[in-house]
């Protein structure tokens, strides 16, 4: 099973011919409300994926509380993790132009009320070898106790560094399993990027984790710390909307590592999950199923 401790609550979702700038307004497009939230994505894409998840995190008690967890409960995750909090649940604000990119800003609420005394409730049942899946939208003290938890268990800790923190470097050393995204991992070396290879390689020997780079339509590439260094391409899509795509990959690559696939082939079905999540509007709603994978990847 994969424990995932991290955010969940609403997307609110504006659909625009073109992303505002700073003091802009732009008029035109559509509004929606989907379940989100990284921790709640990742959650849902393992187990579209076909693992079983358990959630841990917490939620207000307001009226969207039950909207952002209509999709994991219709999903089979398990909740009983989940703790409802006097706050307000979780919203994230999301722009999306015409061309699929997009702008989000999140409003933490009752993510923010997590402590690492939850870390502890999150890793008390787990065992060497399980999988702990984690993100960036609760507190990081909360997140550095449960890296530090899942070391001391043998517990192998899956760490995405969006979004990305002041305090993410000092943290991201501690995952068995370290998620970026191209910038984010530039802003782990400073501002650079290339040589991607050799810096993540760097990385991967210095910290003794595992290094996964994700690129959009160039694919992921992965380093670990015994020096084996892989590349696993992207389907080529149409995108229509990139929210939730990285976290498509995640939930999918926790999955596959779940379920003893070697990395480059977890990575692969990843990446194809994470494309064809690029070809529907949204984050939870756009996660593709396992079966749907599958046949993408028989297609070739």
């Amino acid at each position: 099973m994969i424990t995932v401790f991290g955010s969940v609550g609403l997307d609110l979702i504006g659909s625009v011919p073109r992303l505002p700038g700073p003091g802009e307004t732009v008029l035109g497009g559509t509004f929606a409300t989907a379940p989100g939230n990284k921790g709640a994505n990742q959650a849902l894409a393992a187990r579209r994926a076909g693992a079983k998840v358990r959630f841990v995190g917490a939620i207000g008690q307001d009226d969207f509380a039950a909207q952002s967890l209509e999709l994991l409960a219709e999903g089979g995750v398990d909740l009983s993790g989940l703790d409802r909090v006097d706050a307000p649940t979780s919203i994230a604000m999301i722009f999306v132009d015409a061309r699929g990119e997009n702008a989000i800003a999140v409003l933490p609420g009752a993510n923010a009320t997590l402590k690492p005394a939850d870390a502890d409730r999150a890793l008390d049942p787990m065992a060497s070898g399980d999988i702990l899946l984690l993100q960036q939208e609760i507190t990081q003290s909360a997140t550095g106790r449960a890296l530090e938890l899942a070391r001391e268990k043998g517990v192998v800790s899956v760490l995405n560094t969006a979004p990305f923190l002041d305090s993410t470097p000092a943290l991201a050393g501690k995952a068995a399993i370290l998620v970026a995204n191209e910038t984010e991992f530039a802003l782990l070396c400073g501002g650079k990027t290339d040589p991607l290879e050799e810096l993540m390689r760097d990385r991967a020997a210095a910290a003794g984790q595992t290094v996964i780079v994700t690129l959009g339509a160039e694919g992921a590439r992965a380093a670990t710390a015994s020096g084996e260094f892989l590349s696993v391409p992207a389907f080529p899509i149409a995108a229509v909307d990139t929210v939730g795509a990285g976290d498509t990959f995640t939930g999918y690559l926790a999955a596959g590592l779940d379920a003893g696939l070697p990395l480059a082939a977890a990575m692969q079905r990843a990446a194809a999950a994470a494309s064809l999540a690029c070809t529907r509007p949204g984050a939870q709603p756009a996660i593709p199923y396992k079966g749907e994978v599958s046949a993408a990847l028989s297609r070739g």
